[in-house]
């Protein structure tokens, strides 16, 4: 029999979790049982989620974390443990792109921001949360990518570079870890119409284009926060996912079939 809620009593780490995919997951593991810790630099948009969900009942906090910072790692998982004792679930979600454009034209602040950001935040997250799966001898992790790394968007080179990395680091995750009870996997999700949609496209996406591009996936509409929250949801309960880890799951209405 299925539980009341799925992630009843667990306790969940979401980075970027205050706007975008991130906020969607942040509403849906709250609303599934989740004590949830939201990661981010945006404090306002933040505070104000955290305020919604618990006046409606559920459990949740903020702490301020710039992911490429080590020390912000240490301080949003001591904090985390000091108020709920352990963590069970990492959603490795924030990230960035520069506007689309010529990879000639991509400048090495850039290429560093890019990187630091998509890629060397999960390195700082494996290395503060990781010793503590080990010792509790169980946790989840789930790291948002791309569906570029089924079809590379021209003009975004190094951003699919950082999701291809991402892919491998989840892999490789799985197969190092998953014996000590810690499982690692991934969502790719297709364009949504979030905050950096206007990066993503190279000029201001407008209302006529989300209707053009929602013709793109079979399923006719564009992905949505619930949507990937719901692939997050899919791997991070254990009703559903106690075996599965390495897995990388498109989230895209077909587009990508």
């Amino acid at each position: 029999m299925a539980p009341q809620k799925l992630l009843d009593g667990l306790v969940a780490l979401v980075t970027g979790g205050a706007s975008g995919f991130g906020e969607g997951i942040v509403r849906l593991f709250a609303e599934q049982g989740a004590k949830v810790v939201i990661l981010d630099i945006g404090e306002d948009q933040a505070q104000a989620i955290v305020y919604e969900l618990n006046q409606s009942g559920y459990t949740s906090t903020f702490i301020k974390t710039d992911i490429t910072k080590a020390a912000d790692w240490k301080n949003a998982t001591d904090k985390t443990l000091a108020k709920f004792s352990k963590i069970d679930i990492l959603v490795n979600n924030a990230g960035w792109t520069y506007r689309r454009k010529d990879s000639l034209e991509v400048t090495e602040a850039e290429y560093d921001r890019i990187f630091d950001i998509n890629v060397k935040g999960i390195y700082n997250s494996i290395n503060a949360i990781m010793p503590h799966f080990l010792k509790q001898g169980s946790g989840s992790i789930i790291n948002i990518s791309s569906c570029v790394t089924s079809k590379p968007t021209t003009g975004l080179l190094y951003y699919n570079a950082t999701k291809g990395a991402v892919d491998l680091l989840t892999r490789g995750l799985a197969a190092e870890y998953s014996s000590k009870g810690i499982r690692v996997n991934g969502i790719s999700p297709s364009l949504g119409n979030t905050a950096l949609v206007s990066e993503f496209v190279g000029v201001e996406f407008t209302k006529e284009m989300a209707e053009r591009q929602a013709t793109e996936a079979p399923i006719q509409r564009m992905v949505t926060p619930k949507d990937i929250a719901k692939g997050c949801l899919f791997y991070a309960t254990p009703y559903f996912n106690e075996f599965q880890t390495g897995g990388l799951l498109r989230v895209d209405g077909g587009q990508y079939c």
